[in-house]
């Protein structure tokens, strides 16, 4: 494993510019705004640069950015004290926005209600496409708890659906 003192300025910026796109995705999920997305991302992108030197390992920039990425959503939406309804992101939505637009409103639909832990699960396993290992490393807790309360969450949202007849 190769360990470095420090992440600098020229690597942090080759590895964002990298994964821009999905870290946009990412925090999109959580508000449904291009600006508030922007917002987020631009906050995001500034303590990840202020604390570089933090990372240890290289390769773990992606899980590390996701986290500050998922961290600064929460402070966001707090501070906003708002989450966007889904149809508030139907009205906004573009169709270019997402590939499967058709997929991503029907994950959308069963994000409103959730709580904010639930909501980042299915963000970070449908949306991002994160396997069970990359959403523990990402949250920082076990691989086999993220598997039970994915399983959970998605039982409980097929007995919600089967009570309204959805």
């Amino acid at each position: 494993m190769f360990h470095i003192n420090h992440l600098t300025k020229e690597r942090f910026a080759e590895k964002w510019e990298k994964s821009r796109e999905k870290y946009y995705r990412l925090a999109y999920c959580y508000t449904k705004n291009e600006q508030d997305a922007l917002e987020i991302l631009s906050e995001a992108t500034y303590k990840g640069y202020c604390h570089r030197h933090q990372l240890r390992q290289e390769e773990y920039f992606d899980t590390w950015m996701s986290r500050i990425i998922i961290f600064e959503a929460y402070r966001y939406l707090r501070q906003k004290k708002r989450w966007i309804s889904f149809e508030q992101y139907e009205e906004g939505m573009e169709e270019s926005r997402f590939e499967t637009a058709e997929v991503s409103m029907d994950i959308y639909r069963c994000l409103d209600g959730l709580e904010a832990g639930e909501r980042t699960l299915l963000i970070l396993k449908y949306l991002e496409d994160r396997s069970f290992r990359e959403i523990s490393e990402i949250l920082s807790i076990p691989e086999n708890t993220v598997k039970t309360r994915i399983y959970r969450l998605l039982k409980k949202i097929r007995e919600k659906e089967a009570q309204h007849g959805d």
